[in-house]
């Protein structure tokens, strides 16, 4: 299992946490999502590493913006 996070920019409330979790959470391999709203970061467990393009177009369908990984 690999863990890593990322910054987030954009998200402000539950809704957003929510809509980030879903795109992200459907990535092939990713096995958990965890937002942090205050931190503006999202954390997520996957069995090998996430190509950080697909990761980004996922947090731009959600409606967000991925701060360089």
């Amino acid at each position: 299992m690999i863990t890593e996070s990322y910054q987030v920019k954009g998200m402000t409330c539950n809704h957003c946490a929510n809509a980030v979790s879903k795109e992200v959470g459907a990535i092939p391999g990713v096995t958990d999502v965890t937002v942090d709203l205050s931190a503006g970061s999202v954390t997520v467990t996957s069995d090998a590493a996430v190509d950080p393009e697909r990761l980004r177009t996922a947090v731009d369908e959600a409606g967000y913006e991925l701060v360089a990984p």
